[in-house]
């Protein structure tokens, strides 16, 4: 299951959060804790996260109710977004225009001159087998992650053409979608089963990769 953070007072302003430790509003921890409850329910029985505040203190919620304790992996990180980094979606749209909407629209670029989806897929993908390695049949990994972090990983592990992962709607802040492996003979094979569940119809706040 990847799980998006919950809101931050940049993702209601819409500011590019990329690596920047930004930390949950108010609302934010409200949304927490609400969808911890529902997550508690499944049972999870691994709980991994970005090590960035936001992320972190999203998982911690799940871990109180569950008895898990929240693994940290820098990997799971936002996409760095270099220079859009706490900027407004219109600032860097009058000084970064092309490339920005280019990027939005699923193009490989480096956001704000940093870091590619394919590099942010590669890191993520690393840390979400090393979080498998071991669980037992039946078990349920949560990885508490970033929209941006979640949308590469969903279109790598579900094996589609980079340029089909723009396709996957962004994730509400705390939402959640659900893989699940159906693979035989220890290979993995996943196929989506819920995406952008739990908070719907909330909107998604800030650019869904921030």
């Amino acid at each position: 299951m990847l799980w998006r953070h919950a809101r931050t007072g940049w993702n209601h302003e819409g500011r590019f959060q990329g690596q920047l430790d930004v930390p949950l509003d108010d609302e934010g921890l409200a949304q927490a804790r609400h969808a911890a409850r529902l997550l508690a329910t499944f049972p999870p029985t691994r709980l991994v996260s970005s090590d960035l505040a936001r992320a972190a203190d999203t998982a911690q919620a799940l871990a109180d109710l569950s008895g898990l304790v929240v693994v940290t992996d820098p990997r799971l990180r936002e996409t760095d977004g270099g220079s859009w980094q706490g900027r407004l979606a219109s600032e860097i749209l009058a000084d970064d225009g092309a490339r920005f909407r280019a990027w939005r629209s699923g193009a490989d670029l480096p956001a704000g001159g940093a870091e590619t989806r394919t590099q942010v897929a590669d890191r993520a993908e690393a840390a979400v087998k090393a979080a498998l390695d071991g669980l037992t049949s039946g078990g349920v990994l949560v990885v508490a992650t970033h929209g941006g972090t979640a949308r590469a990983l969903i279109g790598r592990l579900l094996g589609l053409p980079l340029d089909a992962w723009h396709v996957l709607g962004g994730l509400a802040n705390c939402s959640w979608s659900v893989l699940e492996d159906a693979g035989d003979a220890g290979v993995a094979r996943w196929r989506l089963t819920e995406h952008n569940a739990g908070t719907l119809p909330e909107p998604v706040a800030g650019t869904d990769d921030a």
